[in-house]
């Protein structure tokens, strides 16, 4: 292992050969310097770990540059059997233009309709819709009034309708868009004026909504054959956290938490039911919890990469490559 061209391993490996040819020091002494050596190669060892050899985030790679990706030999575009995103022409089309041929520009003679060359443009049509409810009211001879009941979910005079909380809902909480950023939008694009606090209830009311919901994929997750578990770090009102992942094809579980370990994953309650296929990244933990363990093979990459490039063991280059 090399750093800045100074040979790490040949210089630890010189100096323990002076400690050992040294009748003069004490076992003290001696102890002393061999401990520091160790702390020495310890921490020679984390200077070179990045992303591609641990399971450091890409974040933390100093002066990253985006590395051009390795040539496979397979021509350029969509490969065999890849699902294409092409647009493809429709059979009920929103809306028809009639486009006629100006017979004035025609040859002289007598022509008949025969059918339509067709080209599709696909577009959006980005609009505000205000629905006004006008609840009938009717009175009797002796002045009794009687109105029509409005929908049960029309309760106010002027109210935001569904479909604009869930469009509020996807941007913030799927998209990401900041508060503002998603006023920016409604003001801009539609003429909708939307407080923060609009938003942010909107968020609110979802997240009840969806505790059913939530139920049910942690059940689904929880009876699977097989899933994938994972935590990563997240900062929630500047503190630190820990966000618990469980997933498979078909359902996925978030879940924050103060903790990494088996105390999480067990308020989670996923986990500790699971009795499938676990496959996750060999954290000691996730082996608290009595299911079939498979490891994850992007980490061990990541693992051989490290002993080939910094330990030169050539043989963990054969096994990645394998």
């Amino acid at each position: 292992m090399k750093i800045e061209n100074i040979d790490i391993e040949a210089t630890i490996e010189k100096a323990q050969i002076l400690v050992r040819e040294d009748k003069q020091l004490s076992v003290a002494m001696r102890s002393i310097v061999e401990i520091l050596i160790l702390v020495i190669s310890l921490l020679a060892n984390r200077l070179n770990l990045n992303s591609t050899n641990s399971s450091k985030p890409p974040s933390s790679d100093p002066n990253r540059k985006k590395q051009p990706k390795s040539k496979t030999g397979k021509k350029a575009g969509g490969q065999k059997g890849h699902v294409g995103t092409t647009l493809k022409k429709i059979d009920d089309p929103d809306k028809v233009k009639l486009i006629e041929i100006d017979r004035r520009k025609l040859p002289p003679g007598r022509y008949r309709q025969v059918g339509f060359d067709t080209r599709q443009v696909f577009d959006i049509d980005i609009t505000r819709v205000v629905t006004e409810y006008r609840a009938q009211i009717l009175e009797d001879d002796n002045g009794n009034r009687f109105v029509a009941a409005f929908p049960k979910s029309v309760t106010k005079a002027v109210q935001y309708g569904t479909s604009l909380k869930a469009h509020s809902v996807y941007m913030s909480q799927f998209q990401l868009v900041p508060y503002n950023r998603i006023q920016d939008y409604f003001a801009d694009q539609l003429h909708i004026p939307i407080s923060e606090g609009s938003i942010f209830n909107f968020n609110k009311e979802a997240y009840r909504s969806l505790a059913d919901f939530e139920n049910r994929v942690k059940n689904e997750l929880a009876t699977s054959d097989f899933a994938h578990a994972d935590e990563t770090g997240i900062n929630i009102g500047g503190k630190g956290h820990w966000l618990h992942c469980v997933s498979n094809d078909f359902w996925t579980s978030y879940y924050p938490h103060e903790k990494r370990g088996t105390d999480a994953m067990n308020d989670m309650g996923i986990l500790s039911m699971f009795k499938g296929i676990l496959c996750h990244d060999h954290w000691k933990p996730y082996y608290k919890i009595d299911c079939t363990h498979a490891l994850c093979n992007a980490h061990h990459l990541r693992e051989l990469t490290r002993a080939w490039e910094q330990d030169g063991q050539a043989w963990a280059q054969k096994l990645k490559k394998l």
